[in-house]
């Protein structure tokens, strides 16, 4: 039997970044307990080796409706094969941490199905999985403080090694503050290379980008360095009224380096950039100098770096640019291990007490209403403790990273080569206390002029909602910017009828008003007469749902059910459905409204209708898309 590792292994599996903070957490109050810890993202571990492991605790997170995330996928897969013995992970020792929200009909659905599969292959449980949720006052972390307690004491039982002077020795904290784990050097750098790092061509731009990125100390799953490609907008057109209290852009753009190969129901990410008077204010704030060229380094992956480098991704980058690329100053709220960092460089005593209480477990609640609730800033945070220092190294290492934004993609590569086009609301809401706030990516987009050809960095990935072939029947239920993925659908299905005989569509839309919201009207109209793909001569239908233009609120399941024969009709024909839009409660509805439709036209029990639809489910001809 091989030795078993005597560290403590942390894998965690994050889509925004909650179960990273999480995990980090975990990791640095081992640390604070003299205990040896390694920390590591799954898409990062050879799962093969799970066996070697004594102890490991897991803290990931559930997106979508009930879904792994990206980094947790092969992982995953891994650990379901049918030829994995019962008794594989006999001997080790597990803790599992989910981070989910309750408003969710799968509430932490990937802890519990992990903490289960881990246990079918043998593994012990150190303690009963903890389940985070964000619907708590405090957050996630309203069930990993307890949690952590109990932990600490359950791991002594079973290992003692891991805590050499006992559970409850605790290293101070001010000699943790004093390491962080990111080194900086400032270099002088020689007028060509200066010129190479402004350039301003996209060769430059592609440069500059890979070289900050890959010196961010934080790694993501889906935090890729080189983008797919860069892309160019072309057209940024509203698609609803002024003062209809709604603001849906229709964006078109080009590839400008290499084009990318995507399909209908695909996904596009794109980093944002940053308000140029945000980031200027951010770095006054900190005493910056945004001309420094510097090099960011990790301390536990740091070499002996020569002073030049032959390879330019290696180079200096100016500090302006690293920090526009990879540090989210103001839009991101700072995590709690940040107030507590701060704590230790505030030279103010009222603010060093706010501070520190902010980061006790008394304060807990009290800092989720500060910060997380009202989407308090890294920039905001900073302006609130004015005599606060923070070392550059720490900012780096703690202000939330730059991440991209997904979108579904809105077009057909069929109908529109060498573009992608994009559906998007842009997002305002107020905060508890009447601050307005702005999405970053969508006021980003929407305020973009055509006219400047400003180079966007972007990936493509596979979406929840698979390629139809042609020869297949769809029902299609998509209300507001659900609607994005559909109008790809039917402009493919449109360009397949020129070429042979496609099967029928059907597609309920649902919006507010007709005057103000009604997206993409004219395209649904076409596509629903003259024997179009939506036309009822072809076997589909377009039906769409006003919620407030009469004194009763009409919904796409009051037109579904409208048309029930119609939808029966399809699914007998061995349609597929496809539902997108917002994640509250439409999904849920959406699914009872077709539990109904089974029942009445099948002349079947609800119950039966049940076990029906989730046959459809299972046999992969139900689908959905939702976002919150």
């Amino acid at each position: 039997m091989e030795e078993k590792s005597n560290k403590l292994l942390i894998l965690y599996a994050s889509q925004t970044g909650n179960a990273l903070d999480a995990a980090e957490r975990i990791d640095r109050e081992a640390e604070r307990r003299g205990c040896p810890v390694v920390i590591r993202s799954m898409d990062d571990y050879d799962v093969k080796c799970l066996p070697r492991e004594d102890t490991v605790i897991f803290v990931v997170s559930t997106t979508g409706q009930g879904d792994t995330p990206d980094s947790m996928k092969v992982f995953w897969r891994f650990l379901l094969q049918k030829k994995i013995s019962k008794h594989w992970l006999k001997g080790a020792h597990y803790a599992v941490f989910g981070l989910g929200d309750s408003g969710y009909q799968k509430f932490n659905f990937v802890a519990k199905k992990l903490d289960n599969r881990l246990s079918d292959l043998g593994a012990t449980a150190v303690l009963e999985r903890g389940l985070g949720d964000d619907q708590h006052p405090s957050g996630y972390e309203g069930a990993l403080d307890p949690w952590l307690v109990s932990l600490w004491s359950r791991l002594y039982k079973i290992n003692p090694s891991f805590f050499p002077q006992g559970p409850g020795f605790v290293i101070s904290n001010m000699k943790l503050i004093e390491q962080p784990k990111v080194h900086i050097t400032y270099h002088k750098v020689e007028t060509t290379h200066s010129q190479m790092s402004n350039a301003s061509d996209l060769k430059g731009i592609q440069m500059q980008f890979e070289r900050a990125r890959s010196m961010s100390p934080v790694k993501f799953s889906n935090y890729k360095n080189k983008p797919d490609c860069f892309l160019k907008m072309i057209k940024n057109q509203p698609l609803t009224t002024a003062g209809g209290g709604k603001d849906v852009r229709h964006f078109e753009f080009e590839f400008v380096s290499s084009a990318i190969q995507y399909e209908v129901g695909d996904a596009l990410e794109v980093l944002p950039s940053q308000e140029p008077a945000a980031l200027d204010a951010f770095l006054q704030r900190c005493n910056l100098n945004p001309e420094a060229f510097i090099i960011v380094h990790r301390k536990d992956t740091m070499k002996n770096f020569p002073d030049t480098f032959m390879n330019t991704t290696e180079g200096p980058i100016k500090l302006r640019t690293f920090v526009e690329l990879t540090m989210d100053v103001a839009s991101a709220s700072p995590r709690r291990y940040f107030f507590e960092v701060m704590s230790y460089f505030a030279k103010a005593q009222h603010e060093r007490e706010r501070l520190q209480y902010f980061a006790s477990p008394e304060g807990r609640e009290d800092l989720y209403q500060y910060n997380q609730k009202e989407r308090r800033t890294v920039l905001e945070v900073l302006q609130d403790f004015p005599s606060v220092q923070m070392p550059f190294e720490w900012l780096v290492q703690l202000v939330p990273p730059m991440k991209t934004r997904a979108f579904s993609i809105s077009s057909s590569p069929l109908a529109h080569p060498n573009q992608v086009h994009l559906t998007v609301s842009v997002v305002s809401w107020m905060t508890p206390y009447k601050r307005k706030r702005n999405g970053l990516c969508s006021t980003w987009l929407a305020r973009l002029d055509p006219q400047l050809s400003i180079y966007i960095p972007a990936w493509f990935h596979k979406g929840s909602l698979p390629r139809p072939p042609p020869s297949l029947p769809l029902i299609l239920v998509g209300p507001g910017t659900g609607c994005a993925p559909f109008r790809g659908f039917v402009e493919e299905r449109a360009i397949q009828s020129l070429s042979g005989p496609t099967a029928p569509i059907i597609f309920f839309f649902g919006c507010r008003n007709e005057e103000s919201d009604y997206l993409y009207k004219e395209l649904w109209l076409r596509h629903s007469q003259n024997e179009g793909v939506l036309s009822e001569a072809k076997g589909g239908g377009f039906y769409v749902a006003f919620s407030r233009d009469q004194p009763q609120k009409v919904y796409v399941q009051h037109k579904m059910l409208e048309q029930s024969q119609r939808i029966w009709n399809l699914l007998v024909e061995k349609a597929s459905i496809y539902v997108a839009g917002s994640s509250t409660k439409m999904p849920s509805d959406v699914y009872s409204t077709f539990e109904e439709i089974v029942a009445r036209e099948g002349g079947i029990s609800r119950d039966f209708a049940a076990i029906w639809l989730k046959a459809l489910n299972r046999d992969g001809k139900y689908h959905v898309e939702a976002w919150s």
